[in-house]
């Protein structure tokens, strides 16, 4: 049992280890600015007690004589935000602040009530709007129109604040390429050092690739005339099997159980070794919202290949005729999770007919009969079951295109949605494939010992 100390020292080293991660696999990863909203409770305690400083601040200024105790130690903090923002290379620059900003003669000046506290900040002022990136000169600029002191010296530590976020996100940026260079084996190594501290069993990944085993068996086995209801999806990359014909090759168990992620349900299902090990929580939430694309991106493909065959090529190629159905359907679809698209596919079959009998009038074509109509809104709306055979045809086709990335050829259905499925590709790749180079190795073993336990070496066992 680990003491508490222990396990605050175990959450720092996941916390870096987390960090070091986001910053490797997300390239718009860094530091924002927290605002609640204002009627929030943190939003509402930091008010209270912000005031409360600057109000006797303010007390303390306006006495007679002043008192300058809170002055002191806010331009002390000042000074050391400064200098935090330098760089090695600004020794000349640090040696003026510590000789303007010497505390000790601030001090003396003080006791002797002779503080010049606008010509301090003027100083201030001048070495922020050395230091600040570009985004933050207006900030700076704007500051030196302020002549009371107290919401003066306030503004500063705002901006200060934003700047120390800038070169924390200037050293991000900095940073990224040498942590690129040796993040797999960081990774590696806090996460073995985690794994002896927090011994696991590491058992929703072993039955997340038994589940993936079992299916791409299943799969290989199936005759490929016919095709695999949802739920048992067909094999996702050629070599689905090894040499043995009974035993699934590594590479395919995991690209499956990668696959198997994107239709996992939150709450249900356990996600393999969720909270830093495996799958980090942001990691998980990423997954979430690709799953949340890859369904819907499903669903417009499915609508528009029922549109082109029912509307036939002529209809299909006149200009402008797919976008406007995709724009539609896609917003039709935004933000909604799979559960509710049976009753946006109703709402999606009224429009499409609505554009089809626009285009045909506009064309100078006859319109639909009433059968027709009724056929093209009836395969629209059949689209939402979940045994619906050009879903399922879609959906395979799409998690190939997901897993194949550069080297798919896309099917006609999927043509439509081709720069969509780029982008998505290569959010889910982002995420698999450091995943894939992490942790590998932990993949492998679990694979060796419980769930391909029969494979021999020339399976391909001991590599992906």
């Amino acid at each position: 049992v680990l003491s508490m100390a222990e396990l605050l020292e175990t959450a720092q080293e996941v916390s870096k280890m987390t960090i070091a991660h986001e910053i490797v696999v997300n390239r718009d990863f860094k530091l924002q600015e927290v605002n609640f909203s204002p009627n929030s409770l943190e939003s509402r305690v930091k008010e209270t007690l912000h005031k409360a400083f600057w109000d006797s601040l303010k007390e303390q200024l306006s006495a007679s004589p002043p008192v300058y105790t809170h002055v002191i130690q806010l331009l002390q903090e000042i000074k050391e935000t400064i200098l935090s923002l330098l760089l090695p290379w600004h020794s000349r620059l640090r040696g003026q602040i510590e000789e303007a900003l010497d505390m000790e003669l601030i001090t003396q000046e003080a006791e002797h009530g002779a503080l010049d506290i606008p010509s301090l900040t003027m100083y201030i002022l001048g070495t922020m709007a050395m230091l600040c990136a570009p985004v933050r000169d207006e900030e700076v600029q704007r500051l030196q129109g302020v002549t009371d002191p107290v919401q003066l010296l306030r503004e500063i530590f705002r901006v200060l604040d934003l700047m120390k976020m800038d070169m924390v996100n200037f050293t991000i940026q900095s940073l990224r390429p040498h942590l690129q260079d040796h993040s797999v084996q960081y990774e590696q190594k806090k996460f073995q050092e985690l794994l002896a501290k927090l011994p696991s069993d590491l058992d929703y990944t072993t039955e997340w690739l038994h589940k993936a085993a079992a299916e791409v068996s299943a799969s290989s086995l199936s005759s490929p005339s016919h095709p695999e209801v949802c739920g048992s999806p067909a094999p996702l990359s050629l070599g689905a099997v090894s040499s043995s014909s009974s035993i699934p090759s590594p590479m395919s168990v995991l690209n499956q159980g990668y696959m198997n992620l994107l239709r996992w349900e939150p709450g249900l299902e356990k996600y393999p070794e969720v909270g830093g090990i495996f799958l980090s929580a942001r990691e998980v939430s990423r997954l979430q919202e690709v799953q949340l694309q890859v369904n819907q991106l499903t669903i417009i493909a499915a609508v528009l290949l029922v549109s082109s065959s029912v509307c036939g090529s002529a209809l299909f190629s006149s200009p402008g005729f797919v976008d406007r159905l995709k724009r539609v359907t896609k917003a039709l679809l935004e933000g909604l999770p799979h559960t509710r698209f049976r009753e946006a596919l109703l709402d999606i079959s009224n429009h499409v007919h609505q554009e089809v009998s626009e285009s045909l009038l506009q064309l100078g074509y006859p319109a639909f009969t009433s059968d027709k109509s009724a056929s093209l809104k009836g395969q629209i709306r059949s689209i939402a079951e979940d045994d619906n055979a050009v879903r399922i045809v879609i959906g395979e086709s799409l998690s190939k295109c997901l897993i194949a990335q550069n080297s798919c050829s896309l099917s006609k259905g999927l043509a439509p949605i081709q720069e969509e499925l780029l982008e998505v590709g290569h959010r889910f790749g982002s995420v698999i494939h450091h995943n894939r180079q992490v942790y590998g190795p932990y993949y492998l073993a679990i694979l060796k010992k419980v769930v391909l336990p029969g494979a021999e070496p020339e399976a391909g066992i001991d590599s992906f």
